[in-house]
């Protein structure tokens, strides 16, 4: 059975096992080989990102009946993990797309879901979500691009920075004011499911310390129109409550990442030490050694079952901004600290080139900040503790 096949199969205990084995073998075979050469060059993985729409990946979460796989979020995340652990910027060209079709998914109207859902699934129409500007990233209501009415269509102008797939991506949902005079300033977002087209223009790419071959860049929207009926939902003013609907898959998505990152750096980190000898015996016999790899083990595996947690919330459909939350501050901080810890225990060799180290060490601050920074998200946790929890 082809890895297409597999991931078609659904989601359940058996099934699941089957689609992990798929993404972790083709991950070994058609991936890992290639993850050098296109993280030292900076160079997009067309080929790979074919291979990921033919098995898919790009309708991972969508429902079946739109032509996505319809896999929950818990084997998503276990999706995400998995590659993750091998190269970890391949999982950001569909998280923000996916979060894109979460938005229509869970707020379009029918017109919206049967004319992009399907397009979204298959990769035919491919992009990201567009929240953050020049001066605005985690406060989301100081948004400056504006969408005014224009008889049967809006007119947008603003920038927006820092965007997944801003290149190679076709279509994105932009976060804007339709009521900048709008008190409280919420109550004046609306989200458009835009297409690029006159008016939309991309900056080239953004260069990063590391996420390296995806593209990151600034679009531009200069009397950019659009029709009235890509305003997700059909109604103005509801452009903030769906971010954070749609936010909180992303949000798994990061954590997962972490997951990814955190036990990789922890299993390279264990080889090399059984391998790498001091003072005549393997340096994972060395107190100092073997602490540290107590310490990162026990953060993989704690922030992978914070997860599985909040994955299962957001499947039960439960509110989980707080378990989300929860999942990607401590997934990403024991990702950049696993990979702190790696490369101490590797020294001058996970300094180099030649080792995987030095990737996650780039890779890993990203996800402290992607997805609202993990110094929001412990605003987040404690505002839900309290409300949770009244006297």
């Amino acid at each position: 059975m082809s890895v297409a096949e597999q991931l078609n199969t659904g989601s359940n205990v058996g099934e699941e096992a089957q689609i992990l084995d798929s993404i972790e073998k083709w991950m070994e075979r058609d991936v890992r080989p290639h993850v050098k050469h296109f993280d030292h060059a900076d160079e997009y993985p067309y080929e790979i990102v074919e291979q990921m729409k033919e098995m898919g990946l790009f309708g991972a979460i969508i429902d079946t009946e739109y032509g996505g796989l319809g896999l929950s979020a818990s084997t998503y995340a276990k999706v995400v993990e998995r590659m993750s652990g091998v190269w970890m910027a391949l999982t950001g060209i569909f998280n923000s797309h996916l979060i894109m079709a979460t938005l229509v998914q869970r707020f379009g109207t029918d017109d919206q879901k049967n004319h992009f859902l399907p397009k979204f699934a298959s990769g035919e129409l491919r992009g990201g979500l567009g929240l953050t500007e020049p001066d605005a990233g985690t406060d989301l209501q100081a948004i400056r691009t504006k969408a005014i009415l224009d008889g049967d269509h809006y007119v947008i102008n603003g920038t927006k920075t820092w965007i997944t797939n801003g290149i190679e991506g076709s279509c994105f949902a932009i976060l804007v004011k339709t009521d900048p005079e709008a008190d409280p300033r919420h109550k004046g977002m609306s989200f458009f499911i835009a297409e690029k087209a006159d008016g939309f223009t991309v900056s080239g790419k953004l260069e990063k310390l590391g996420y390296k071959s995806i593209d990151s860049a600034e679009l531009f929207f200069e009397d950019y129109k659009i029709s009235k009926g890509n305003i997700v939902g059909g109604v103005e003013g509801q452009g903030f409550y769906q971010a954070a609907g749609g936010l909180e898959i992303g949000r798994i998505n990061v954590a997962a990442r972490g997951v990814g990152i955190a036990t990789a750096a922890l299993n390279d980190s264990i080889a090399y030490a059984q391998v790498r000898k001091t003072m005549g015996k393997p340096i994972a016999q060395h107190q100092a050694i073997a602490m540290k790899l107590a310490d990162m083990a026990t953060r993989a595996e704690a922030a992978r079952l914070l997860v599985e947690k909040a994955a299962a919330a957001y499947d039960a459909g439960e509110r989980c901004d707080m378990e989300a939350g929860m999942a990607k501050l401590f997934a990403s901080e024991a990702a950049l600290e696993n990979s702190i810890e790696a490369m101490r225990i590797h020294g001058a060799y996970g300094y180099s080139k030649e080792f995987d180290i030095e990737r996650y060490y780039r890779d890993a601050p990203l996800m402290c900040i992607g997805e609202g920074t993990n110094e929001i998200q412990r605003i987040i946790i404690a505002k839900q503790l309290v409300a949770r929890n009244p006297v």
